[in-house]
C-alpha cells in the first residue's frame, strides 16, 4: 500500500508522473523534500497568473496592508515522510476561489478526519523506488477527493482548466529533482 492511501484512499481526480533518476532513493527523496517549486520561474509565472483575480480584487476593494504571499509549498502540510521512500503532503480548501479557500490543519490525523461538506482534500505524494544499478524511479501522484456533489461540481471545471499547466509543473519538478539528485550522486 502506498502511503498516500493512508490519507486519501478514495478520490475523484488524480494525476501521475514519473521519471528515472541515476541516484539512490535516499538521495532522491532528500532532494524532493527540500525542493521548492517557487524556485522555478515557470511556476512563479503560472501562480502569478492564477492569482491575478485575487490581487485585482484587493486593489478594487482598496485593501491595505501587505498582500498575501503567493501560493507555494509553504501552504502544504507534510503528512508523512518515510526516509528513502516517500513523502506525502496535504492541502484542504476551496481551490477554485481566488484565495484558494485554504483550511489550515495541524497534522496528518486532522487531515484524515477532516470532512466538511463542500471542501475538497488534496494529497500530493512523491515515491522513490530502487530499480537497480544505482537508479531510482521517482513518481508523483496528486489526488483530490470531493466530499459531496456540490464540491465536485465546483472543483471539476477548475481541475480541467489547471490540469495542463499542473502537468507541466509536475514534469518540471521531477526534472529538477532528477538533475539535483544526479549532481549530488555524481559527487
Amino acid at each position: 500500500m502506498d502511503r498516500i492511501d493512508r490519507y486519501l484512499p478514495k478520490y475523484d481526480f488524480n494525476e501521475r508522473h514519473a521519471c528515472e533518476v541515476k541516484a539512490s532513493p535516499d538521495v532522491v527523496i532528500a532532494i524532493a523534500a527540500a525542493y521548492r517549486p517557487e524556485s522555478d520561474p515557470f511556476f512563479r509565472r503560472m501562480i502569478a497568473l492564477r492569482e491575478v483575480p485575487m490581487r485585482g480584487l484587493r486593489r478594487l476593494l482598496r485593501r491595505e496592508g501587505p498582500a498575501p504571499a503567493s501560493f507555494g509549498m509553504q501552504n502544504f502540510l507534510l503528512l508523512e515522510q518515510a526516509a528513502g521512500s516517500s513523502l506525502v503532503y496535504g492541502l484542504v480548501g476551496r481551490f477554485w476561489r481566488t484565495d484558494y479557500g485554504l483550511v489550515p490543519l495541524p497534522d496528518g490525523e486532522a487531515f484524515r478526519a477532516y470532512g466538511e461538506p463542500g471542501v475538497p482534500k488534496l494529497a500530493l505524494a512523491f515515491r522513490a523506488e530502487a530499480i537497480g544499478e544505482g537508479r531510482t524511479r521517482l513518481s508523483t501522484e496528486t489526488r483530490v477527493f470531493c466530499p459531496d456533489r456540490g464540491a465536485w461540481l465546483r472543483f471539476a471545471p477548475y481541475w480541467y482548466a489547471i490540469r495542463p499547466v499542473s502537468g507541466l509543473i509536475r514534469a518540471r519538478i521531477l526534472a529538477s529533482i532528477r538533475r539535483q539528485s544526479e549532481r549530488l550522486a555524481a559527487g
